[in-house]
């Protein structure tokens, strides 16, 4: 396993558990997302999405779209929306960069699996029973027996589960020719965050599986993963919507999904619950983290997912999910059309896309 520090040139880039503070530690990967007013952009030309994508089979020819797939738990199953609507569409996906669930769905679908087939191990919640190999009431309740090994001697990293379980259940679901990043169909980059130099890190080689074990390792839930010399965690620390991940592949056009809850105003008595202050703040602080990544995205789609919790076991909620990306994507078809077509007359006409000229991101959001 190899990992790439991001560069400029390429991939750029315990002992006790209190209720509250597990709580917090979850939320904190999940930060809901500022939304701007959405400029729905209306097609340049009348001319058919296919004719624009004619070159699709030419790169000197047709624009390389990238996509940046944002990290949420469950709400991420409209990844999957996303993915079938660009498919059904003939828009060409030339790399997936994928954050926690979306190194999850966007890795299965690199290594080429349907979307269907990713859909069916979401809703039968099999892939969800890989990654909470017992449930975490359960987990909770033995935390005490961890500390026997300590006893004598043996000191494991933080965590409630080490994840080696969904690490085999990944690698098993794909063929075995394309458990290795470098041999996918489609380029493939899974983002994780290290513990030792608080540093995002890019992972572009090596056991698919593996990689996005770490991307998803969600601190306190799951074991932090040892990759050379590294010690991985979830990706959503530091890079959450890997946008500017994403530009480092070398597309034209980034398309980035972003499936944060979004803000609303809420009545004051909402604030009256233990634990929903410290909730909201956080969600807040990591909101404008997050505020550069969106801003650097060609299209910015936001799936309505609002009231789907991280680690929801719903089967409604994940079907919820993916309608709302699945119409989230068919709304932002307008704007990726007139991205498309300006990047398609500049390479038509022998010229080299100017980033200036093309940078008006289009932010879309779902119906509500």
């Amino acid at each position: 396993m190899q990992l790439a520090l991001p560069k400029f040139d390429f991939l750029k880039c315990k002992q006790s558990f209190p209720r509250q503070k597990k709580a917090l530690l979850l939320l904190a990967l999940t930060a809901g997302a500022f939304a701007p007013q959405p400029l729905m952009a209306q097609p340049t030309s009348d001319m058919p999405l296919q004719a624009v994508l004619k070159h699709h089979n030419d790169d000197a020819k047709r624009a390389r779209v990238i996509l940046a797939l944002g990290g949420g738990g469950t709400r991420g199953c409209a990844h999957i929306g996303v993915l079938r609507v660009l498919e059904k569409e003939g828009i060409p996906i030339d790399g997936i960069v994928g954050t926690s669930i979306g190194a999850i769905v966007g890795g299965l679908y690199a290594a080429g699996m349907k979307t269907d087939q990713i859909e069916h191990r979401m809703l039968n919640r099999s892939l969800l029973k890989a990654y909470q190999t017992v449930p975490i009431p359960l987990r909770v309740a033995l935390i005490p027996l961890f500390f026997v090994p300590r006893i004598i001697g043996y000191k494991s990293y933080d965590g409630l589960y080490k994840g080696n379980r969904f690490r085999n259940y990944l690698n098993n679901a794909v063929p075995e020719t394309d458990r290795e990043i470098e041999a996918l169909p489609i380029p493939f980059v899974a983002v994780a965050s290290n513990l030792l130099d608080a540093k995002p890190y890019a992972i572009a080689k090596g056991n698919l599986g593996l990689a996005i074990q770490a991307s998803s390792a969600i601190p306190v839930l799951r074991r932090p993963v040892p990759m050379n010399g590294l010690l991985l965690i979830d990706g959503g620390l530091q890079a959450n919507l890997p946008v500017k991940q994403a530009k480092e592949l070398g597309g034209d056009i980034v398309i980035a999904v972003d499936v944060d809850e979004q803000f609303t105003t809420l009545d004051e008595k909402e604030f009256r619950r233990i634990g929903s202050v410290g909730k909201r703040v956080i969600n807040m602080v990591l909101a404008k983290v997050d505020e550069d990544q969106r801003a650097a995205a060609d299209v910015l789609i936001q799936p309505n997912v609002n009231n789907i919790s991280l680690l929801s076991t719903k089967s409604k909620d994940a079907r919820r999910a993916i309608e709302q990306g699945e119409s989230a994507a068919t709304a932002a078809l307008p704007a990726i059309r007139t991205r498309l077509e300006k990047v398609a007359k500049l390479k038509l006409a022998d010229q080299m896309p100017d980033t200036t000229e093309l940078k008006d991101p289009q932010q879309v959001k779902s119906a509500e």
